[in-house]
């Protein structure tokens, strides 16, 4: 094994003890499409030990409607006659009834913070931005992000809705429609900002766009130094396209 290749091995083993590391915190942000939350990505990543990844069209909600089905099914052996019947190569549903839910929950946490987050060494903070919040089960997507993900906070963004819907897909089709559907969804993430309680924080565009420093309010609720010179540097950078 050469030199170079007993770095990358020593640098992977360093990455994979950091992937386990239990005091890595959880950050996701919450909002809908064309409000600017790639700038405030950008603002996080600015941030000593940040690392805050785009969006991934809502992968992590096919992983919660995987865990959530097999935990409904497993629960077909609520008695212990049934669950005995459940543990038969004859039945139909053999072996439903011993899902380990909670090896399934550490699973999950393993296989998004592996390829999803992929925390680097000096990552203190782990999480990715998302634009699809929209789901009827929503409160109950969370509530699970929040077991998989312990103490996860998350920053909610919101913008003028007349700019939102002069942009993009937005502007398309009916626009009463639209506006009634961007309404619906920014409702929805505050009544969840205002649930969550201190593990929310809620941002607007409008506001920290015309005045940066009333971001700092964000920097109090994670904990972080204000920095307004490196918050003007980083809104001073384009965003997103």
């Amino acid at each position: 094994m050469t030199q170079s290749e007993v770095e990358e091995l020593r640098a992977r083993l360093r990455r994979h003890r950091k992937r386990e590391n239990p005091d890595l915190a959880y950050l996701f942000v919450v909002t809908y499409g064309r409000s600017g939350s790639t700038l405030v990505s950008g603002l996080l990543n600015a941030l000593p030990g940040y690392l805050v990844r785009g969006e991934n069209r809502d992968a992590l909600h096919h992983l919660f409607a995987f865990h959530r089905t097999m935990v409904t099914e497993s629960r077909r052996g609520s008695d212990p006659e049934k669950k005995e019947r459940l543990r038969q190569p004859t039945h139909p549903f053999y072996g439903i009834a011993d899902f380990p839910a909670q090896r399934s929950i550490a699973g999950i946490r393993r296989l998004v913070v592996d390829t999803v987050l992929r925390p680097e060494e000096d990552t203190r903070v782990a999480g990715f931005k998302e634009i699809r919040w929209y789901h009827d089960d929503l409160e109950e997507y969370v509530a699970w992000l929040r077991k998989v993900f312990p103490d996860a906070r998350f920053l909610v963004n919101t913008r003028d809705h007349a700019d939102v819907l002069r942009s993009k897909w937005w502007a398309q089709g009916d626009p009463v429609e639209k506006a009634a559907e961007l309404a619906r969804i920014e409702d929805r993430i505050l009544a969840l900002a205002a649930d969550l309680g201190d593990a929310a924080y809620r941002v607007h565009y409008d506001e920290y766009v015309a005045d940066p420093t009333v971001l700092r309010g964000m920097y109090e609720w994670l904990g972080e130094p204000w920095d307004e010179d490196s918050v003007r540097a980083t809104m001073a950078v384009r965003h997103s396209v």
